[in-house]
């Protein structure tokens, strides 16, 4: 579908030239002309009402990143309204992984059982002793226990993020778990 009056425009290839180069002059006749089209692809793909306003913006606000990659056509229509449904796509699953872990967030929450003041001031005291044991660590014992014990990374999964081999991990891991026993026992004074 064209729109009217485009007899004196300039062609779509011309202006994504243009945005390609830093010039945004451009992107503001694209937006006249397909922004009433990007709007209709968004809300006919079903997206929720009050973010289309939001989506049918980051479509053109793409432009100057992806302009170069426009391959020279009559009319980028059907180019922007891809581009609009794959961030519209982006955007559903990002809002469904973000309502994911508000979800459980809050499942935990009501899970979690109340806690008299006796038991919260022993955590406390535990958790006191558990860190100057820690602190007592070598660094790289110590950087292996929290990502495998704290952070709960497989043992391979921690052993690329340290760049470091698995079995390096497990030892180092081996020796950090007796070092820390040890520790807490002095601590504690057990």
């Amino acid at each position: 579908m064209k729109t009217p009056s485009r007899t004196n425009a300039r062609p779509d290839a011309e202006l994504l030239t243009q945005v390609a180069r830093g010039e945004l002059g451009g992107l503001g006749e694209l937006y006249d002309r397909y922004q009433r089209d990007v709007w209709r692809v968004l809300t006919r793909t079903m997206v929720h009402p009050g973010d289309v306003d939001d989506l049918v913006q980051a479509t053109f606000l793409e432009l100057p990143k992806i302009a170069a990659s426009f391959d020279g056509r009559d009319s980028c229509r059907a180019w922007l309204c891809g581009i609009a449904v794959r961030l519209a796509s982006r955007h559903r699953r990002g809002f469904g992984r973000w309502l994911r872990v508000l979800t459980a967030f809050g499942n935990e929450a009501r899970q979690r059982p109340a806690v008299d003041p006796q038991s919260s001031a022993i955590g406390r005291q535990e958790l006191r002793v558990l860190e100057r044991a820690l602190g007592k660590l070598s660094a790289k014992k110590r950087e292996v226990f929290v990502l495998v014990e704290l952070e709960g990374l497989a043992a391979d999964d921690a052993a690329r993020a340290l760049e470091i081999p698995a079995a390096t991990v497990r030892t180092r891991l081996f020796h950090a778990r007796a070092e820390l026993l040890e520790g807490m026992k002095r601590e504690a004074g057990w």
